[in-house]
């Protein structure tokens, strides 16, 4: 890590798409810079010139494309060094897509001799809490989990119902749900998701009740650094919170505890739960849907109410250590919003040509930053990157 003022870091933050299905980096960035006491330089990388993340002054102070993980571990690595290099040394990197994990996990090593922190699951743990995974963990765990199966062949569908009867669920082994009633309905899932995500596709009963989404951080050693449960209280046609509330519930802090301990989970994730009430009994039963490995685009919300979970992660990412935090308030709303903003042609041409806009003070405005990046610099240009955002948020 560098030796700079330890109130001011150098963050570097992934997922800068912000649009009805947003992803978490803006809202990691905001809680980032939440705190007065702690304003580190936030530093967005994005995989596309017009994610909208890019173009926000007052969260992003640089940012930078970077290659999609399926151009390879050796790509990543080269832009993250450049860019580290550029920015004057990062101290941490906060990883915020499901699909990019892995290359950030496996750099790790690399990373550490550039001096850059990360505070990420081992591929171990994060193999285990996958979807295709998820039934086990949670029958080890001890937490009810909804039945599911894991397909490979779409031929498998037409005897689903006999084992998993309709409704029922069609998940992407990323992202992507879709309830689904007929086997019309089912194939037509499948392929969508086969053709977004790839193989394999999951099966999984659906449960009807209240969804319950739980932000958390894990020290890797079986406890909990910090956790807020959700409930969302608006949804877009695509069914993503656009508005939920900071609640107080002891089971649902349960099997985010359970889930921790028996993985031994290290950063951030999300805990997706549903409460089914059996009409019959009244009785309440809470099921586990998902772990995300990641923050979800809600995390602002644990800022908000007290709880800055992604300061937590910066400062474990940097070799700090963080008390395990315990309260936030009840009853702390987010409601989300659209907002136009402002750039010019000249920006986008900047992230586009050269693949990076640079804060850099001015003696005319050393506490204004002003894009300012060299595009006919030879390195930069080389390491431009226009790929497509490669991931959806929940």
């Amino acid at each position: 890590m560098s030796s700079r003022d330890p109130s001011r870091p150098t963050i570097a933050v992934t997922a800068m798409n912000a649009t009805d299905n947003p992803g978490p980096g803006i809202s990691v960035s905001r809680a980032l810079k939440h705190d007065p006491d702690f304003q580190p330089r936030v530093v967005g990388l994005a995989y596309d010139a017009l994610e909208p993340g890019i173009y926000h002054r007052d969260v992003i102070d640089d940012a930078f494309l970077i290659p999609y993980p399926s151009q390879g571990l050796d790509a990543l690595a080269e832009r993250i060094a450049y860019v580290h290099e550029r920015v004057g040394g990062l101290d941490a990197i906060v990883p915020t897509l499901d699909s990019e994990l892995a290359s950030f996990i496996a750099l790790e090593p690399r990373l550490r001799e550039l001096g850059i922190g990360t505070f990420l699951p081992s591929r171990e743990q994060l193999d285990l809490r996958s979807k295709t995974h998820l039934s086990a963990m949670g029958r080890e765990a001890g937490i009810p989990v909804p039945k599911e199966k894991v397909l490979s062949d779409v031929r498998d569908l037409y005897t689903m119902h006999e084992t998993i009867p309709y409704p029922f669920v069609v998940k992407g082994v990323y992202y992507g749900a879709s309830i689904v009633r007929s086997i019309d309905e089912a194939l037509a899932a499948f392929h969508r998701q086969v053709a977004r995500w790839g193989y394999p596709v999951i099966v999984q009963q659906f449960v009807a009740g209240e969804e319950y989404d739980v932000v958390a951080v894990g020290d890797g050693k079986g406890g909990l650094v910090g956790a807020v449960p959700m409930k969302k209280t608006y949804l877009t046609d695509k069914g993503k919170g656009w508005a939920g509330i900071a609640i107080g519930d002891p089971e649902l802090m349960a099997i985010t505890e359970r889930f921790m301990k028996h993985s031994r989970w290290r950063g951030p994730c999300e805990v997706e739960v549903i409460k089914s009430v059996d009409p019959k009994t009244d009785e309440e039963t809470y099921y586990l849907l998902e772990i995300n490995p990641r923050f979800p685009a809600w995390t602002y919300l644990s800022a908000g109410a007290g709880m800055n979970l992604p300061r937590a992660v910066a400062k474990l990412a940097m070799g700090e250590a963080v008390e395990p935090l315990r309260d936030y308030r009840v009853g702390t709303m987010f409601v989300r919003i659209s907002l136009d903003q402002i750039a010019t042609l000249e920006t986008l041409q900047q992230i586009t040509t050269a693949g990076e806009i640079v804060a850099e003070p001015t003696p005319d405005a050393a506490d204004t930053p002003a894009y300012d990046t060299p595009a006919n610099d030879p390195k930069t240009t080389a390491a431009t990157t226009t790929a497509a955002n490669d991931g959806e948020t929940p």
